[in-house]
């Protein structure tokens, strides 16, 4: 009897503090379907907020035009990885690609809530600086490092 109540207790807390992140996305553009897909080619949504329970890596959201490949190719892409940092620097890490395949289609941005509110980019127009434009524009990724945040993709801001 014991045991079975240690076992409860044992689920219970893991329950409680299981690392938890939501994707969500607004589509102000009327038109296009937001879409969301793992880093195994794998749809993980088309406009329905999306619960990761645990790590979301390498994974990628545009909005489908109907010009986009399942990658993202000739679209505005955003890069996620959602995780709790389990070092100094190690959580979690969002941006903007336009490196080509991917191109600009739509202005997109993002922005974490539920932990770092407030911080994230926005892509309005092709020219942007706060987009990927080759391998090395390592500054325009924004981390956050705290637990179970999630992630807002906004399209026609």
């Amino acid at each position: 009897m014991l045991y079975r109540i240690f076992a409860v207790l044992a689920f219970v807390v893991a329950y409680v503090t299981a690392e938890r992140h939501i994707v969500s996305f607004h589509n102000r553009c009327g038109h296009g379907t937001p879409t969301l897909v793992s880093q195994r080619g794998k749809i993980l949504s088309t406009g329905a907020p999306y619960v990761s329970n645990g790590p979301l890596l390498g994974a990628i959201a545009y909005l489908q035009t109907g010009k986009c490949n399942l990658n993202g190719e000739h679209c505005t892409l955003v890069e996620t990885t959602l995780t709790n940092p389990q070092c100094p620097g190690c959580g979690s890490s969002t941006d903007i690609s336009l490196i080509p395949p991917h191109a600009f289609s739509v202005t997109t941005g993002f922005g974490y809530y539920h932990g770092c509110n407030g911080i994230g980019a926005n892509c309005n127009n092709p020219s942007c600086i706060t987009a990927f434009r080759a391998p090395e524009d390592n500054h325009v990724q924004v981390s956050c490092q705290e637990n179970d945040v999630n992630l807002a993709v906004t399209f026609c801001m």
